[in-house]
This record gives C-alpha cells, structure tokens and sequence, in this order.
C-alpha cells in the first residue's frame, strides 16, 4: 500500500509535459549529479534523491543564469524543497524541518513559513498539492492535538492563496475556500486584536524569538502580524470581489483600510525613518529590526520619501548590511548577537533566511512600485541577492540551514541535522518573481519587470514557465547567439513569439 500510494503521489506531482529545445535540462542532471553525491538521504519522503532530476524536469521553471552562484543556488532550492514534499493521510503537505523536531504538530508540520511554501511552490507546473497543504492547516491540522497549531504561529494564508490563484488560475479552489479565510480572521481577532486597533504577538510565535524587542511573553504590537493582517484583509477584497460578495467586500474594505493606517500611524518611527515594535506599555522599542521592512513586503506604505528613508539601511554597514547578507537587527544595535549563539535560535542580528527573503520582496517591490527610491537602486538590490544565494554553503557544499553569523556565514546551528535543508524561506520566488521580474496578475496578463542591472548580464533565460495554464518562455540574448532566437528580449507564450525588445526593460503581456 505504501509503495502503491507513493507511485501515485510521484504521478501526482509531475504530469508530462513538452519542453522547450534548449539545453537547460542537462543542467539540472549535472546539478543533482552534485547535490545528490554530498547528501546522505537521512530522511526520504516523497520523492527520493534518485527521482529527484526526473520531478526537477517535469516540474520546476528552468533558468539560465550567468551568476554561476545565483543559478547554482536556485536549482538546489528547489532540490531541497523536493525532499519536503510528504504524503501523510490527511493530504500532502510541505514540511519545514527534515527531521522530526518537538514542537511540530501531526507529521512534522509547522505552520510558521506556510506563506513562503505556497509563494515557492505557485512555481511548480503541477501545483496542486498546494491545495491540500492548505486544506490540512483548514481542516486537519488541529485535530486531536493539545494546542492549536494552525495559529501556533502568524500567517498570510488568504496574502498567499491569493497569489498562488494569480499563477494557478483556479478560481473554483480559492472562491470554495473564501469563508473558511472569513473564519480564520476572524478567529485571528479575537485572539490578537487590542482595542488600540493593533495586533500583537510574541515574538516566538511570529517564528522570531530572543529577539531585540520583543520576549517569549510579551505581547508587544509587532510590524509582522499587523502587516500580515493587512494583507490578508486587501487579499479578501479581491477574492470577494470574485465571488460577487459584497458583504465580506464593504468587511474587509473597512478592515484593510484601518489596519494600513494603523501601521502607518502607529509603528512608524519619524526620528528614525523606521517601523518598529511598539512595546506592551506603549512605546516604540528603540532598535530597528529587519521586520520594519514587511510593510512594504505587502505595499502597504506610502510612496513618500520620508518612508523610503528606511531602504538606506539595507546598504549601511551600521544598519543591515553584513558581510554575508541582510542581518535580522540594526549592526549598530548595542544587544547586537548578545542573547547567545547557536542556542535558543536568537533573531538578535544573525542572518535568518526566512527574513531575508521578506526583506528582498520587500526591496523589490520598493523599487518596481514605488517612485520615490531615496537612491536605492537595481544595483543594490542584485548585491543583495547575489549575497543570499551566496551564503547557500557550508564546507564547500550546497547547503541551507537556519541562521548564520553576518561576518564568517557561519551557520550557528552547526551541522545540526535538524537545521540541514531548513525550508523556513523562499528562495526560487526571488529569483522568478523580483530579479527576473515575472509579475502575475489577476487579469489574463502579466508584466516584465526585471531588476537586473544595466550591463550586468548579456543573457538570460526563463524556460517552462506555466502560468495561467500557458507555457511562458523569456530569453535576454544581447549578441543573439546563444539562444538562436535573435538579439535582445524575446517572450513566447505556446511557442509563438508575442513581444519582442532590443533592450531589457519593464514589459506587459496582454495573453490571447
């Protein structure tokens, strides 16, 4: 039976489809080739090592990338992610840790980075265990266990739904499950709400604990959840308005609209030019912290240069900017990297992927959506990425792990085995949806807004890409040679090629 139920799954997860001609797919063998020889398969769920290439081909976008570390990094990612694919009997699932840890719930799962697996996975060709990922936090994840565990920790579900809709196209799934998001935030009021109209979390429970402002038992008003609210309610306008309900579209309207003032007028700091945690008795903590930048994670800020003041940080070697990435406090914080090292997984300074990847979305979406830019630009945005997919090493080999220290990239974990693989984070979205620039929308369309610096590659392609049920492929050849397709931009859409640029810049597709 479990031979038979995991032949399936495999069958489940990767469909036939028809590739495009070119030679990426001889990339993902040499790729997994190494991957594959530096793992020791403690842990097997769906898919094994030696299926690994053949679900890569029939399921990931393909890239050609000539930053030898970004394209590295992003084949691995989705090998990793693979390895967290697991069939339980209340439906697929996407783990977080390879090893069983105590504080999971049923099958290891957590709910903490639900938000990063379904942006990640809306890339996949077939999706759709996406959809019983979110139906096991829905329906299944609380029963018969002592405490809940779909609020265990802060969510952007209905955010995330509503972006894997714009990549799926299945309005049947996301409209079915319109009242059970109603439920849910509902639900996530009167546990979280204060009359003062904020929202608070401990700081472990937003997947962030030791850290600088906050406490294992305080209930301090956090840019995290109130940012995830925020966004869950503008997600529910859209989703209602498919559905044609006007009464949950005048709910969330009046919602969205309080909860974005509310973060605006209460978690920005003016001296500062920062959001910050405002603490139980009222102040705001005096430290910038990395989840100052989530706001802009969801668009909830204003395009004013007194707030794009803040984006100067990522480019500070006092502020955020380590060595090694984006580090999750201010450097020039006094408690910087004091609660301990590699203990009591401390979001005091080190390096987490999991806010590295918000931080980014929310650079990305600084710069494509927002005019006033305070001197950030496409440059520093790449030297960020290209500093993410970097620290995906330890001893020379491909690895990601929970947190590292912002000088050495030493990941304070060790080589813990319950660390290896840690699917806390995004990584493949990066790359797709902020520096290549593919933008979904809710329309039959999408746009082109790459964030590659002029100059700094001659090529690059995009291949397999399934959207909206259409296969997308997007090449940047400068000379034309390496593709044969001719010189500059080209964008096909079912092979047929529909736009067509001699420079690499912002472009939006219309589809048939």
């Amino acid at each position: 039976m479990i031979k038979k139920l995991f032949i399936l799954s495999i069958c489940y997860l990767a469909p036939c489809y028809a590739f495009s001609q070119t030679n990426l797919t001889e990339k993902i063998d040499n790729y997994v080739s190494k991957f594959n020889s530096q793992d020791n398969e403690a842990v097997v769920n769906m898919v094994p090592n030696s299926r690994s290439a053949e679900w890569l081909k029939l399921n990931i976008p393909l890239v050609d990338i000539p930053d030898s570390a970004i394209e590295q990094t992003y084949y691995f990612r989705w090998w990793s992610y693979r390895k967290h694919l697991k069939q339980t009997p209340e439906g697929i699932i996407v783990t977080e840790f390879i090893e069983p840890v105590k504080h999971a719930g049923k099958f290891n799962s957590i709910s903490c980075a639900l938000g990063h697996h379904v942006y990640e996975g809306r890339w996949l060709r077939n999706n759709d265990f996406l959809k019983e990922y979110i139906d096991f936090w829905f329906y299944h994840a609380d029963q018969g266990q002592s405490r809940p565990r779909f609020h265990q920790f802060s969510s952007w579900i209905a955010d995330a739904m509503l972006q894997y809709y714009k990549v799926d196209n299945d309005k049947h799934y996301v409209l079915s499950r319109l009242d059970d998001l109603d439920r849910d935030l509902d639900t996530w009021e009167k546990e979280r709400l204060l009359d003062n109209g904020l929202f608070w979390q401990h700081d472990v429970k937003d997947g962030m604990e030791e850290s600088v402002s906050g406490g294992r038992n305080v209930k301090n008003m956090r840019p995290t959840i109130n940012s995830y609210m925020y966004a869950n309610a503008a997600a529910m306008i859209e989703l209602a308005k498919l559905a044609g309900r006007t009464d949950l579209i005048q709910k969330y309207e009046a919602k969205s609209k309080t909860f974005k003032s509310n973060v605006i007028d209460s978690l920005w700091d003016n001296s500062d030019k920062f959001f910050k945690t405002k603490l139980e008795k009222g102040q705001l903590h005096h430290a910038r912290e990395a989840i100052g930048f989530i706001p802009w994670y969801f668009n909830i800020v204003p395009d004013a240069p007194e707030y794009a003041q803040a984006w100067k940080q990522v480019n500070d070697p006092d502020g955020f900017n380590g060595q090694w990435g984006l580090t999750t406090a201010e450097r020039r914080e006094p408690t910087f990297q004091t609660r301990g090292t590699g203990r009591s997984c401390e979001w005091d300074g080190p390096i987490w992927p999991f806010a590295s990847s918000q931080t980014l979305k929310g650079m990305s979406n600084f710069l494509v959506n927002y005019k006033n830019n305070a001197g950030i630009t496409k440059a520093d945005f790449y030297n960020q990425v290209a500093k993410y997919a970097k620290s995906h090493v330890m001893n020379g080999k491909s690895y990601v792990g929970e947190y590292q220290d912002d000088k050495s990239g030493y990941w304070l974990k060790g080589d813990d085995p319950r660390s290896k693989f840690y699917n806390h984070s995004t990584y493949a979205d990066v790359i797709i949806n902020d520096l290549l620039g593919f933008k979904p929308s809710l329309d039959n369309s999408f746009s082109l807004n790459p964030l590659i610096p002029e100059g700094t590659w001659d090529y690059f392609a995009l291949e397999n890409l399934r959207y909206k049920g259409r296969d997308i492929n997007i090449y940047w050849d400068k000379a034309g040679l390496r593709y044969q397709k001719g010189k500059g931009l080209k964008i096909f859409v079912d092979g047929e090629l529909i736009s067509s640029s001699s420079s690499l810049k912002d472009i939006k597709i219309k589809l048939k």
